[in-house]
């Protein structure tokens, strides 16, 4: 038996509102050999009654139905039953163009070196209350390179998961899905990151991403704010800081302080604070001394093996940063990352 060109995982819980025209648009896909791993996650509507009434009239659809453990247990069980190499990640609310299958299958086929393939998102409906969600599709949509995506890692998740295909035996060289008390897929990526693996995108839309109060992003802790913080403070260890012993930060506000809490319970050596604020510059932080950011070249210059972590909040705020940083003759991603 030859297996299928392209696998779908799909974990599903409790999503017999969407289910149907989520399935409708995976059997109208270009490309035909495909199997739909569909995880039902111990769900109490009619999802598993709807997934084997279609996978009765589609061998494609396989409905698989276990006790409620969680999304990463469902990820994996369904992982562990995908017969092609290629795994396309779909969510049971969401909607895919025609030619999602056919295009990041060639994309990756095409390109060897490439670990993950995504895509451009577009939300839906038209009417989404969360002007939020917008900004961060907007900015999802501007990294599409792999360098793009890795300079901005630290600022926020740079890929949905529903939008990826990727290759079965690297994720499960990598350790598969992994519970370390943050976003599953946030985590995947930064894993991926520090094994030097390659991401791009295809500057088209071919996913259309719903918004809705209940999304998972809202409900579950582990993507808070304070567990994402943690899940860039621990890859950063692992990645850019490792070895370097000044640690300086851009940002005295909010974003700073937070970041500023994590890295220095990890014994971080963190040595000052910049700020453009005069109300600021000259006080402490976490008994660190804020400095006008001016001092940056000669604090550079007097220090030992350091780096600086760009945290603002604010997308203008770190392009005005960045500009800035690049007259001083800095390089991103070498001398500075931004970190939000």
């Amino acid at each position: 038996m030859t297996s299928p060109n392209v696998s779908i995982l799909m974990p599903v819980r409790n999503a017999a509102n969407t289910l149907q025209e989520t399935l409708e648009s995976i059997q109208s896909q270009t490309l035909a050999d495909f199997e739909l791993i569909a995880v039902n996650d111990g769900s109490d509507d009619d999802t598993s009654k709807i997934l084997h009434a279609y996978s009765t009239n589609d061998k494609r659809i396989k409905a698989v139905d276990i006790v409620n453990g969680g999304i990463i247990k469902a990820l994996n069980h369904g992982l562990a039953l995908c017969q092609s190499n290629f795994v396309a990640r779909m969510d049971a609310d969401d909607l895919l163009h025609p030619k999602r299958l056919e295009m990041q299958l060639k994309h990756l086929q095409d390109n060897p070196r490439l670990s993950i393939t995504s895509c451009l998102a577009k939300p839906f409906p038209h009417n989404s209350y969360n002007k939020g969600f917008h900004r961060y599709v907007d900015w999802l949509n501007s990294l599409t390179t792999s360098s793009e995506i890795y300079r901005d890692i630290f600022v926020e998740s740079p890929v949905p998961h529903p939008s990826v295909m990727l290759r079965k035996k690297e994720l499960q060289s990598l350790g598969g899905y992994k519970d370390n008390g943050w976003a599953e897929d946030y985590d995947l990526w930064l894993r991926y990151f520090i094994a030097g693996k390659q991401i791009s995108k295809i500057p088209q839309v071919l996913l259309y991403w719903r918004d809705h109060p209940n999304r998972t992003s809202r409900t579950d802790s582990r993507y808070s704010v304070e567990n994402f913080l943690k899940a860039k403070v621990y890859y950063l260890l692992r990645g850019p800081l490792l070895n370097r012993e000044t640690i300086i930060i851009w940002g005295a506000g909010q974003m700073g302080k937070r970041i500023s809490k994590h890295l220095i319970r990890s014994e971080v050596p963190v040595s000052v604070f910049l700020d453009i604020n005069p109300k600021k510059i000259g006080q402490k932080l976490r008994g660190r001394p804020i400095c006008s950011a001016n001092r940056l070249p000669n604090l550079w210059k007097q220090s030992t093996r350091p780096i600086v972590l760009v945290s603002v909040g604010s997308h203008g705020a770190r392009n005005l940063i960045r500009n800035q940083m690049q007259e001083w003759g800095f390089n991103e991603t070498e001398d500075y990352w931004c970190v939000a």
